[in-house]
């Protein structure tokens, strides 16, 4: 396993980790923002730029449910 799917399993594995834990505090919700956002840059830096799009806009919409 090379360093690039090490950071998306990471990734992947923190996304999933505070998506389930969203209703306990709003600092899940900017985890999986962040989370989201590095999904994104793993889709992207891998070559597969529907999934990085797609988590980027995942990523500002959970940020944008911040305010």
């Amino acid at each position: 396993m090379d360093a690039l799917n090490l950071f998306g399993l990471f990734a992947v594995t923190a996304m999933l980790a505070c998506y389930a834990l969203e209703d306990h505090s709003h600092w899940f919700i900017l985890g999986f923002a962040g989370a989201c956002a590095l999904g994104s840059a793993y889709g992207f830096l891998q070559g597969a730029w529907p999934f990085g799009l797609v988590e980027a806009v995942w990523a500002s919409r959970r940020a944008a449910a911040l305010e």
